[in-house]
């Protein structure tokens, strides 16, 4: 593996994890604000669900920077995404300007998703703590 293939698979996986990990920070910082959206969006039991996001962004995030289980992690996010994109990026459900700043997050997130599902296929890379020692030549 070149060294640029082995240091675009580790700069890949931190840029995914950014997004993740600021998010999963912010909802902490600002659970008690969060909480009344999630309950007007119709979670169900939306402090749990609130904890059940914060865990899911901090540890996928942290796996994936890490590159330890990189692959059930991109997955886990990937599987977390499809709910967040659908209930709280519904352009089709939006008027004027949200709609296409709904649309853009929506898209957005399809991204995300696409990025996640190459780990996912491919695995985390050489530079990752996944990887037996042979495998990082």
């Amino acid at each position: 593996m070149s060294d640029s293939s082995r240091y675009s698979a580790l700069l890949a996986r931190i840029l995914l994890a950014v997004l993740f990990l600021y998010s999963g920070v912010m909802k902490i910082a600002m659970f008690s604000q969060i909480l009344p959206l999630m309950q007007a969006k119709g979670f169900p039991l939306p402090g749990m669900s609130l904890g059940i996001a914060v865990a899911v962004e901090l540890i996928g995030a942290a796996l994936l920077i890490a590159g330890y289980q990189a692959r059930l992690a991109a997955w886990a996010l990937f599987i977390y995404l499809i709910p967040t994109t659908l209930v709280f990026h519904n352009f089709w459900a939006a008027q004027g300007m949200e709609h296409q700043t709904q649309l853009v997050n929506f898209l957005k997130n399809l991204a995300i998703m696409g990025g996640l599902l190459m780990i996912a296929a491919a695995g985390p890379g050489a530079l990752s703590l996944g990887r037996p020692a042979a495998e990082s030549r």
